[in-house]
């Protein structure tokens, strides 16, 4: 039988291991947030592990620049090409742009993000990512026993905001039901100078008997000026609704609420 190659590059933001692959990498924390003035220094420590059992790896470490999408899907960038990147405020010791760890073996990487004297598009809140990537593939088999070989990549998002941007604004844009798809779909926008996170939860309450339907709560993640969809599917009986959305991202001050009243056929 002939052996079949494949090259697999996996890109996470977490905590990665492939549980067929013998190979893996843990970076920690997945993310780093900077507050400073400009001019400002400040350094934060990277711990980059290598989980295999039996395979040293080859990492090298870059930068990049990622946004959301309207669904809050990350999409990636070169670093620098975006109006919001701080990828070229952040600086590494060279001896830590490339090494190799053991099996087990860890490292600690200085990062080290400086905001410039002057201010950059009058943003508030600029963000970046690092990655680290193995350099050396490894061999294994895939779930059919065919060889491949394996690279894995991990990234860490970098946040940084002035001090000053502390104020936090979501507003609902649009809260609507799709007859044909029966989905409720919720419209938001992230109106603030910096990062917006939180959960939307949704209660449905039937006009003919007073059964209420809890929705289960969607986790979501904005930068400023994000505008995102997010859809609710629902099943539910024949009736008339009303249902009732709440935008929780902080505490009691900082709810946003939304009701529509619908029929469901």
């Amino acid at each position: 039988m002939k052996n079949i190659f494949q090259l697999f590059c996996l890109f996470f933001f977490v905590f990665i291991f492939n549980s067929k692959a013998q190979t893996g990498i843990s970076v920690s924390p997945p993310r780093l947030y900077f507050e400073s003035a400009a001019g400002i220094s400040n350094t934060e420590k990277i711990t980059v592990t290598n989980v295999s059992a039996k395979n040293s790896l080859d990492l090298a470490v870059s930068l990049g620049d990622w946004e959301y999408d309207l669904k809050g899907e990350n999409q990636m960038h070169p670093a620098n090409s975006l109006p919001s990147s701080c990828a070229g405020w952040i600086t590494i010791k060279k001896e830590d742009t490339y090494f190799s760890l053991a099996p087990g073996e860890r490292r600690d990487i200085e990062m080290t993000i400086t905001s410039p004297t002057l201010p950059k598009e009058n943003l508030a809140s600029h963000t970046a990512l690092l990655y680290v990537s193995q350099m050396n593939p490894v061999d294994d088999l895939d779930s059919e026993g065919a060889n491949i070989k394996v690279s894995i990549r991990s990234g860490i998002k970098i946040f940084h905001k002035k001090p000053e941007a502390k104020k936090k604004k979501i507003e609902i844009t649009d809260l609507k039901f799709d007859a044909a798809q029966k989905t409720l779909t919720l419209n938001f926008e992230n109106q603030a100078e910096i990062w917006v996170d939180g959960k939307v939860t949704a209660d449905i309450l039937n006009a003919g008997n007073g059964k209420k339907t809890t929705l289960d709560p969607i986790i979501f993640y904005t930068m400023p000026g994000n505008k995102r969809e997010i859809s609710l599917p629902t099943t539910l009986e024949k009736g008339k609704y009303t249902a009732t959305v709440i935008i929780d991202y902080g505490d009691a001050e900082n709810l946003e609420m939304g009701e529509l009243n619908f029929s469901y056929e």
